[in-house]
């Protein structure tokens, strides 16, 4: 069921504490962690603590929490002393999502081309 957690979920295993991960905020609704696989000198995922296939589905069922999300993302980067950032969200595997739980990834730290590869 969509917002409950799913057991074969490596992110709800993350927000359940079921699998370590180097969180650097948590909040009542989101969790934020650094990226295992770094693409910029700073890489840190935003999650959403209710599970949601990709992030147009959680913005049409739970726009609150898309909110919080992205405010989260700004918060993390002033933690980060990041002056520019990306945030970017991947939606399908054609796009490169491969954790299919809505996500954030902030990007800083290095100069940001246009356009994304």
């Amino acid at each position: 069921m969509a917002g409950e957690p799913q057991d074969d979920c490596l992110f709800c295993k993350i927000v359940a504490g079921h699998i370590p991960a180097t969180v650097v905020r948590e909040t009542d609704t989101t969790v934020a962690f650094r990226d295992i696989n770094p693409q910029a000198p700073t890489h840190i995922l935003v999650i959403p603590k209710v599970h949601y296939r990709d992030a147009a589905t959680l913005a049409a069922a739970e726009p609150a929490i898309t909110a919080d999300m992205l405010r989260e993302t700004g918060v993390v980067a002033g933690e980060e002393q990041l002056e520019s950032y990306r945030v970017v969200f991947n939606t399908g595997s054609g796009a490169g999502q491969t954790v299919f739980h809505a996500h954030a990834h902030l990007l800083g730290g290095r100069g940001m081309h246009w356009p994304p590869g």
